[in-house]
């Protein structure tokens, strides 16, 4: 199901009139609102002694966060803050599981939009930064899995959308964006340790105001 919405979103973008004479865009700065789905990646945790090898599911859950920025008229640089949760379905041979990972990221980013006669204008790029990471208090129907822990680690975005503009002023956005950080290390040098990277792709709606 995930390699087909990737598919899906990238025929979208590129199927868009990009390639057409420009039409003058509007610069200036701008905030927007979005709110939609995150699909993790299933991911091994591990600990750095190899005593422990979990392989973690994830259920897909909600994305949602703000950016603002400037728009030069063909490349916008933003600032972005997201929210994004997931959900354990399943911990290796763990049943009736019940924990999540909540990721705070910082984004800086920058998109080149790709004006044309239309009111749609794909655009594409990508951004880099920080996530806080939060583990919280895992357990199973076995016990307790994972104490509740905190890591910030670096992260890095791509992807690209369509952006509907309903005036000069308001527009909508539909957008595709791949999410991942760098390891974190829960609970160091515990029992409970346990290392993991985040990853996933990112499907939202936005509302954009310019000013």
């Amino acid at each position: 199901m995930k390699g087909r919405l990737l598919a899906f979103f990238t025929l979208v973008t590129l199927a868009a009139p990009a390639i057409c004479a420009a039409t003058p865009p509007r610069p200036g700065p701008y905030v927007s609102a979005f709110a939609g789905l995150t699909i993790p990646y299933d991911v091994t945790a591990t600990s750095r002694s190899g005593a422990r090898h979990d392989d973690i599911e994830f259920d897909p859950s909600v994305n949602v966060g703000a950016t603002g920025g400037y728009d030069t008229g063909i490349v916008r640089f933003e600032g972005e803050l997201s929210y994004k949760n997931a959900e354990m379905a399943r911990i290796s041979n763990h049943t009736d599981v019940d924990g999540r990972i909540g990721v705070l990221a910082m984004m800086g980013n920058a998109f080149l939009d790709l004006h044309n006669p239309s009111p749609i204008t794909p655009y594409f790029g990508g951004g880099v930064g920080f996530a806080a990471l939060h583990q919280n208090k895992t357990f199973s129907a076995e016990g307790r899995v994972y104490r509740a822990d905190d890591d910030a680690v670096f992260a890095y975005q791509f992807g690209g959308g369509l952006e509907i503009a309903l005036n000069n002023r308001f527009s909508l956005d539909f957008g595709y964006r791949y999410f991942r950080t760098s390891k974190a290390t829960f609970n160091n040098g515990s029992f409970d340790e346990d290392q993991m990277r985040f990853e996933s792709h990112n499907l939202a709606g936005a509302f954009r105001m310019k000013f």
